[in-house]
């Protein structure tokens, strides 16, 4: 993987993103939705500092930033951005490999359910927190990008009170696996 590529703007990363295929021990989806942070935005866990639970957003890029939402859901993030402490939440997936392992996990067969939402995304690709910090370019990790420039949606980030009207939220116009619809 190329470590260049995480060296620019966040919002850059969170739009080129759009199209990757991100694989976890064998099980894997193209992502279709992201979201961008860094420490300059009052919505992202880096804004305060640096602290236990995101020193992975701190660096170094290509790297997982997994943590815990709300106490119940794992969420992961790919690390990079020009910008100090930034990161991309992987909204969603469309699921391409391993559905049977995917739908065992999330207790669902519907394809549409597997992986749209950051929650289940995690759970469907066996996402944990003993995975923060770990590089994508290494197994249990696989994060293949793609040349192609897929058409894109954008829009305000949702599921945040700070900074939500900022258009941050990134997805792939016309895909039916996107966490909810833009606005």
């Amino acid at each position: 993987m190329d470590h260049a590529f995480f060296d620019r703007p966040v919002l850059d990363v969170a739009r080129a993103l759009i199209g990757a295929t991100l694989t976890v021990d064998g099980v894997s989806g193209t992502i279709v939705e992201t979201e961008a942070y860094h420490a300059g935005d009052p919505a992202a866990h880096s804004f305060a500092g640096r602290t236990a639970r995101n020193a992975a957003m701190f660096g170094p890029p290509g790297r997982a930033y997994v943590y815990r939402s709300y106490g119940l859901h794992w969420c992961m993030n790919v690390v990079g951005g020009a910008e100090e402490a930034a990161a991309v939440l992987i909204r969603a997936l469309e699921p391409t490999m391993g559905l049977e392992i995917m739908a065992a996990r999330r207790g669902t067969a519907d394809p549409r359910l597997l992986c749209s939402g950051p929650g289940r995304l995690c759970q469907a690709l066996g996402i944990t927190g003993a995975m923060d910090g770990s590089p994508l370019d290494a197994p249990p990790f696989a994060l293949v990008l793609t040349d192609a420039t897929p058409p894109l949606l954008v829009g305000p980030r949702i599921g945040i009170t700070r900074a939500a009207d900022e258009p941050w939220r990134f997805g792939l116009a016309g895909s039916r696996f996107l966490s909810r619809p833009f606005r």
